[in-house]
C-alpha cells in the first residue's frame, strides 16, 4: 500500500468502470513477485501506461514508468508523478535518466519503458530503441514483454479521445522473462524481445473482435484498416519532429536576440 499510488489505481479503476472497459490480461502470472524487472510495452495511445500498469497488480507490483519530463513539471500531474516514483526522462540530459532507472532497477523496482518511444500511428510495432535492454543488461535485471490492443480506440495520435461510456475491450498479453546476462549484445536483445512481443500481439489481434465501419482507423493498413502504413506513418512522425525542431530554433533565437536587445 503506497499513499499516492494506490488511492491512484483506485480511482483509475473506477473510472474504467465507468467507461465499461473490459480487459482480458494474459500471461500476468510472468511478472515476478519480487526483485527488479524492465517491463517493455507497445504504444499506440496515449493511456497505455495506465493499462500497462494492471498487468503487475495480480503480483502484487507497481510499475515505475519513464515519462518525459514535461509531465512532471505540470503543476496537477507533477506531484502525482513524483509521489508515485515515476522516473523523468529530460532528453537533454538522457545520462541521468538512465542512471534514475538503473538504480531503481538494483533497488527491485519493475521499470516500465516504451522502446517505441512514440505512438505508432501504424498500430505496428516501430523501430525499438535499445535503451530497454541496456538497462536491464546493466542492472542485471530481466526484460518482461508486455503487448496492448485496443487502447488506440479510446485515444490515440491523430483522432479524438473517447473517454465516455464506450465499453471498449482492451486485451493485454505479458510474455516470459527474458534474462539479459552480463555481457549481452543490446542491440540483439532487442531484436529478439521484439519477436516475442510480435508473436504475442499477433495472438491478440486474432482473438479480438473484429473492427468494422468506422473503426477501421484503428485497424493497421495490412489487417485491411485504414490506418497508415507504418511507412507513411515514419515519414508523418518526421515531419512532426522536424516541425517541432524548427519552433524550438526559432524560440531559442528569438530569445537570443531578446538578450542581445
Amino acid at each position: 500500500m503506497e499513499p499516492v499510488y494506490s488511492p491512484v489505481i483506485a480511482f483509475a479503476r473506477g473510472v474504467f468502470a465507468l467507461q465499461g472497459l473490459r480487459f482480458t490480461i494474459v500471461g500476468d502470472e510472468n511478472v515476478p513477485t519480487s526483485g527488479g524487472a524492465v517491463m517493455v510495452i507497445n504504444h499506440i495511445g496515449y493511456m497505455d501506461f495506465t493499462y500497462a500498469g494492471l498487468a503487475a497488480l495480480k503480483s502484487g507490483r507497481l510499475v515505475r514508468f519513464m515519462a518525459k519530463d514535461s509531465v512532471f513539471r505540470h503543476p496537477v500531474s507533477g506531484p502525482l508523478m513524483r509521489g508515485m516514483h515515476h522516473i523523468p526522462v529530460d532528453r537533454t540530459a538522457g545520462a541521468t535518466s538512465y542512471r534514475a532507472a538503473v538504480d531503481a532497477l538494483r533497488a527491485g523496482e519493475i521499470v516500465g519503458v516504451f522502446p517505441e518511444a512514440t505512438i505508432s500511428r501504424s498500430f505496428e510495432l516501430k523501430a525499438f530503441k535499445s535503451g530497454a535492454a541496456r538497462m536491464a543488461r546493466d542492472a542485471r535485471v530481466p526484460i518482461i514483454p508486455v503487448v496492448i490492443w485496443g487502447s488506440q480506440r479510446v485515444w490515440t495520435k491523430g483522432h479524438p479521445k473517447r473517454l465516455g461510456r464506450t465499453n471498449i475491450p482492451i486485451s493485454i498479453a505479458v510474455g516470459e522473462p527474458i534474462a539479459v546476462p552480463l555481457g549481452s549484445d543490446p542491440e540483439q536483445v532487442t531484436v529478439e524481445y521484439k519477436a516475442v512481443m510480435q508473436h504475442l500481439l499477433d495472438v491478440l489481434r486474432s482473438t479480438y473482435e473484429p473492427l468494422t465501419g468506422a473503426d477501421l482507423k484503428f485497424l493497421p493498413a495490412a489487417m485491411g484498416g485504414t490506418a497508415p502504413t507504418l511507412a507513411e506513418a515514419t515519414r508523418l512522425d518526421d515531419a512532426e519532429f522536424a516541425e517541432r525542431q524548427r519552433k524550438a530554433d526559432a524560440r531559442r533565437a528569438d530569445e537570443r536576440t531578446d538578450r542581445d536587445d
